[in-house]
């Protein structure tokens, strides 16, 4: 049972990551023509996403420890499920507020410069917690010998 409530947690999880950032995101910039609203629309998604993950790593990493004890850090799975909510810490609660403030501050010249910079930074990490996501998916959470 606990297996399956660990796969569920990983589906929701992932799935969400996916669907937010890869189908949602580009089609909201595709359809609506005023850019700062899908931009807000996609920001405030991929906070909710980011809120998801924090306590999908908790859950997932609380099932490890309890049913493998400490052995189950020694586990590749639990070091990535671990450097995933480094990844969501740094982008929720590093570069999504300097970006905001920028957001607010107008983006003109060097808050533009600064900006992009900021959302290319949190565009890598969510690509790689996207795909150490489905890495997690494919291999499971566990070992299966």
């Amino acid at each position: 049972m606990l297996q399956i409530s660990e796969r569920i947690i990983l589906t929701i999880w992932i799935g969400g990551m996916w669907t937010v950032g890869y189908l949602v995101a580009p089609t909201l910039f595709n359809m609506l023509e005023e850019r700062a609203m899908a931009g807000s629309i996609a920001g405030r998604l991929f906070t909710v996403m980011s809120y998801v993950g924090l306590v999908s790593v908790i859950l997932l990493m609380s099932s490890l420890l309890y049913s493998g004890g400490m052995q189950a850090l020694q586990a590749w799975r639990s070091w990535l499920l671990l450097g995933m909510l480094v990844i969501i810490v740094i982008g929720e609660f590093v570069l999504q507020p300097k970006m905001s403030a920028l957001r607010e501050a107008g983006l003109q010249a060097d808050n533009a410069k600064q900006f992009a910079v900021l959302h290319g930074s949190a565009s890598v990490l969510f690509l790689i917690n996207s795909l150490a996501g489905l890495a997690l998916v494919i291999f499971g959470l566990r070992s299966q010998a």
